[in-house]
């Protein structure tokens, strides 16, 4: 579940000032935001579900700079307010971003500072944490977004500490959650902080969604790198090691293949992919053990090996610590919950060579979504089998079949 913020007194202690009220949410929105995200807290505070009960919030729509405001689609919105508007609202969302590469108006960044200092709750929806983010609202602070935006965040602004793998993040007066859906996780969660659990379940059924959603992001993120990455020197380095994880290599067999020392190599791989060489290497080792579980019938001592793993011993751990369950838990769950048709389909899988495809780090096509996780496990689990085994990607099998895993970090 979500983190709830005990390492921050000072924000802890802050009040909100005389003229803003608790019970009144800002949402700021910009030209560009796509319709989805920028929906969620229209949703969830801007319609008085009372009779349900739901405690009513009273909905200010912000323009977060001069309109009209066009979003995907081509729609046009109106906001019915100004920045002014914010100086009333004890909570203030910015739901994502148009472009993770622009900055922010400095008119709305100012707002948004001037209502954190004035006591209000911020909250960052998906790539909206980059507004935050641009605004300093997060330096120092634990904080996520859509895991695809993760390791730019973290490259960007190197003060945020920034968890790829939560849904959301509560850091008491500053919230953030992941793409899309998790914004609704993190709403949802917002009104149980306010009003408690019945609220909070009556909302999630006239949502139609679970008041609570185990797990996190790992089970999303796929294997590609931002984009930046690949005119970087060590996008070679990279795609090498995807092309090779089943042979027995380590951090320092790249830092070799880059041409620097270790320390060199950990520091620059970090500052391009907000993660740590070892720990990505883990992860994809692990993701790699996900795709052989799910579309194969080898063991798990095979598939630790052909994964670049020393021991089953250690794919056990690594993956237990990433997913929360065990090689052979996560296989039985996955295959009970696909359709008998589906499941002989797996028994005999057209033969794709593993590996990223020709292009180097990034697909022409979308990705099966998997899991990926930076938190710190272990040391490198390493050794070499034969590349000759080949995994299906002529379907999607990881949408809407995954196990239940342990998840966002939480207070609640």
């Amino acid at each position: 579940m979500s983190h709830d913020s005990t390492a921050a007194p000072e924000a802890a202690a802050r009040k909100l000032s005389g003229r803003r009220r608790k019970e009144i949410v800002a949402v700021l929105l910009f030209s560009g935001g796509p319709i989805f995200e920028s929906s969620i807290p229209l949703s969830v505070f801007g319609i008085d579900r009372q009779d349900a009960g739901v405690p009513r919030y009273r909905l200010l729509v912000c323009a977060g700079e001069d309109g009209p405001l066009r979003t995907t689609g081509g729609l046009e919105l109106t906001a019915p307010h100004g920045l002014e508007a914010i100086s009333r609202a004890g909570t203030v969302v910015v739901p994502a971003w148009r472009s993770i590469t622009a900055p922010p108006p400095e008119e709305a960044l100012d707002a948004l500072r001037r209502a954190h200092e004035e006591g209000a709750r911020i909250v960052g929806l998906c790539t909206g944490a980059f507004v935050l983010a641009a605004a300093g609202l997060l330096d120092g602070r634990p904080a996520t977004t859509h895991w695809m935006y993760a390791p730019t965040l973290a490259k960007r602004y190197p003060s945020v500490h920034v968890d790829p793998r939560e849904l959301f993040v509560d850091d008491g007066d500053v919230l953030t959650s992941a793409g899309t859906a998790a914004g609704i996780d993190l709403c949802l969660h917002i009104v149980r902080t306010d009003h408690g659990n019945e609220a909070a379940g009556a909302l999630a059924r006239r949502l139609v969604v679970p008041p609570r959603r185990s797990g996190g992001q790992e089970r999303y993120l796929d294997r590609s790198l931002p984009e930046e990455i690949g005119a970087d020197p060590l996008a070679e380095v990279v795609s090498w090691a995807l092309e090779h994880l089943h042979e027995q290599f380590d951090v320092e067999t790249l830092a070799a293949r880059a041409y620097m020392s270790r320390r060199t190599f950990d520091r620059r791989f970090r500052s391009l992919t907000g993660s740590a060489p070892l720990q990505w290497l883990i992860t994809q080792r692990v993701l790699q053990a996900q795709r052989l579980l799910e579309t194969s019938d080898y063991s798990v001592d095979e598939v630790a090996g052909r994964c670049g793993f020393r021991s089953p011993v250690a794919l056990r751990g690594h993956f237990r610590r990433q997913l929360g369950s065990s090689p052979a838990a996560y296989r039985a769950a996955y295959r009970a919950r696909r359709p008998q048709s589906e499941r002989q389909l797996d028994s005999d899988p057209p033969p794709v060579p593993l590996g990223p495809p020709s292009s180097g780090l990034h697909s022409e096509a979308p990705v099966p979504m998997q899991a990926r996780r930076t938190a710190s496990v272990g040391s490198p689990a390493t050794a070499g089998l034969a590349p000759d085994h080949a995994v299906s990607r002529d379907r999607d099998p990881y949408a809407g079949a995954r196990a239940a895993l342990p998840g966002q970090r939480s207070g609640a």
